[in-house]
């Protein structure tokens, strides 16, 4: 079988990280609106995490998996691109949540006591804070799930040589990944307690293991050739995905729709995806990390400070205040993305290239946390 020649960039697929993002934004910001309803589609925004997850499965075989299978892939490389890629923005925001946790503190704001959980700071600098190494969920918390990409990034070399043995069973390779995904969320629940969905610094490594062999499996689809009818395919994934979503079913359920989504958009050429391969919508994707990762912090400052101004004790606002706090976010994650992740990546990856340990593979624009 030769593989389909692919695009440098999926644009679609840098599109689609900026609306799980987004997901994620209005689940956590939602509470802070003064309604009198939530959307069940919005209380299952804990779910545009897993859509990171596959994609990230789907993207780094897309860039690694050929290099990996024909004995050219460096994993010290392949870490350090990683770490370029994910670790700055991580340190910074970490800092900056200590720095507004202890100044909330002195200043008689209201915020909660395991913030600044100085026990957790070890876990959270060693990006182990996922892993069941954190006491508490401190500091910047959508973190965990870069520590849980973190355990997949140490892993991939398993996740890689298990696909590309099954290169050429692209359907049973993804029928297997469907099945052992959700074996695995059927076992975790009565045994943990609760969903792996909803797993972060407890069990959270686990929780990325069977959406990034997900990812892995479809990308051999992809790779094989991009499927027929990949625009009617993406519609009824989303589709899916909202229909599940708002109607409260197994989050699993979700899951699939959102690895039939990521499959068909990545089978659309860029001239195909319209709107979601647009300069605007590849920009907002490129921020996405930065989006997900200031999410808290501003939504920290900004309702308290809102809250102050407007005398909201229970901090739930106005539509027109709390569009303006969520609005905050994309605007302090375009300077992050331009101060710190864009220019810190680049720094790292051309000291690596300098002491002649960069990765041989190309990147994509597409590549995720």
């Amino acid at each position: 079988m030769t593989p389909v020649a692919t695009p440098a960039d999926l644009r679609a697929l840098t599109t689609l990280r900026f609306l799980a993002a987004a997901w994620v934004v209005l689940y956590t910001a939602w509470p802070h609106l003064n309604v009198g309803f939530t959307p069940v589609a919005i209380t299952k925004g804990y779910l545009g995490v897993e859509v990171f997850f596959v994609l990230s499965g789907f993207i780094l075989s897309h860039v690694y998996l050929e290099a990996a299978g024909t004995n050219r892939y460096s994993h010290k490389g392949f870490l350090w691109a990683r770490i370029a890629r994910v670790y700055p923005l991580h340190l910074v925001t970490l800092a900056g949540m200590a720095v507004l946790g202890v100044g909330a503190v002195v200043a008689g704001l209201s915020v909660s006591d395991s913030l600044t959980d100085w026990r957790a700071l070890p876990a959270h600098i060693t990006l182990t804070h996922a892993w069941g190494l954190a006491p508490s969920s401190a500091f910047n918390h959508p973190s965990w799930s870069i520590s849980a990409e973190w355990f997949a990034y140490l892993t991939f070399p398993a996740f890689a040589f298990v696909a590309w043995r099954l290169r050429n069973r692209p359907v049973l390779a993804t029928v297997l990944a469907a099945a052992v995904a959700l074996g695995i969320y059927a076992a975790f629940q009565p045994l943990a307690g609760f969903s792996l969905t909803e797993a972060t610094f407890r069990w959270g490594a686990l929780r990325i293991v069977p959406c990034f062999l997900l990812g892995c499996a479809l990308y051999l689809i992809y790779r094989r050739a991009p499927i027929p009818h990949a625009s009617l395919v993406a519609l009824v994934s989303g589709a899916g995905i909202l229909a599940s979503a708002s109607l409260g079913v197994w989050d699993p359920i979700t899951v699939l729709f959102a690895g039939g989504l990521i499959l068909a958009l990545g089978s659309l050429s860029n001239t195909q995806a319209g709107v979601l391969a647009s300069p605007f919508g590849v920009y907002l994707g490129e921020i996405s990390y930065s989006i997900y990762m200031v999410c808290a912090p501003v939504l920290l400052v900004m309702t308290n400070v809102a809250a102050r101004l407007t005398g909201a004790e229970d901090k739930r606002f106005h539509i027109i205040v709390w569009l303006g706090i969520v609005a905050a976010i994309p605007v302090a994650a375009m300077l992050t993305y331009h101060l710190v992740e864009r220019p810190a990546r680049k720094a790292l990856r051309g000291l690596a290239k300098r002491n002649g340990k960069g990765q041989a593979t190309t990147e994509t624009r597409t590549e995720l946390a």
